[in-house]
């Protein structure tokens, strides 16, 4: 018989008081079925955390890929933002974006890392982002290659000026990115403008693997919409975690 306990898993809500932003943040942890402190874990950084678990049922395809796909447990870090400035601390032009950058670096990872048993190298961290989730998850890698090396982009809003601040790289071959986009995503309408993500995305990954950078690559028929993104979270996270 399975230890019902084994299969639990548990999601706890955290608050950080940030510095940076002079204002708290608050924190969603996924921890596996059977997590146990006196072990060590992979950890899952999502910008978007409300929306990570309620539209993308991120713990729900956790729990599966752990229980019945023999991936190794892992916890989920969700970092929640208030939509009304969201564009302010993921877009590059945003008055938010540097204090957001420095408060995911330098308060939300030591945080974690002194609370939970998570491991510390850039291997055993991803990051990951929907949107301008997955652009600001690009900024965060190469403003800090000492913590973030791998990034899950779901159709990630590789806007001009963060494609211009990838040009200006030379070596990435440090970097791991998996990134899809939807093919139905070529005239997408934001607060900033309306923009063919399928082009953004296309030129992004030239960007990056004239770099060195490695980058696996899809586009599939989909929107701009979490009913997209959701059903390729499982493949994603299988990418660097299996």
């Amino acid at each position: 018989m399975t230890d019902r306990s084994l299969l639990k898993r548990t999601i706890v809500k955290e608050e950080i008081q940030s510095a940076h932003l002079k204002e708290s943040r608050a924190l969603r942890i996924y921890l596996p079925p059977g997590y146990d402190p006196k072990l060590s874990y992979r950890a899952v950084y999502c910008q978007d955390g409300e929306e990570f678990f309620n539209f993308g049922r991120i713990a729900t395809w956790a729990n599966q890929l752990i229980l019945e796909e023999g991936i190794e447990p892992f916890i989920i870090i969700g970092v929640e933002v208030n939509t009304k400035v969201r564009t302010e601390e993921y877009a590059p032009f945003g008055n938010r974006f540097d204090h957001y950058l420095s408060c995911f670096a330098e308060e939300i990872v030591p945080y974690i890392e002194g609370k939970y048993p998570v491991r510390p190298e850039p291997s055993q961290r991803v990051l990951a982002g929907d949107s301008l989730g997955g652009s600001v998850s690009l900024h965060l890698a190469l403003s800090y290659p000492e913590l973030f090396q791998q990034i899950i982009s779901l159709s990630g809003a590789y806007y001009e000026q963060t494609q211009h601040h990838t040009a200006l790289e030379t070596d990435l071959s440090w970097l791991n990115i998996f990134m899809i986009v939807g093919l139905q995503e070529d005239s997408y309408t934001t607060d900033t403008g309306v923009y063919n993500f399928v082009e953004l995305n296309r030129n992004t990954r030239d960007l990056l693997e004239e770099r060195g950078a490695t980058v696996h690559y899809e586009e599939k028929d989909g929107r701009h919409i979490w009913g997209f993104w959701q059903q390729e979270l499982p493949a994603a996270l299988k990418y660097f975690l299996q």
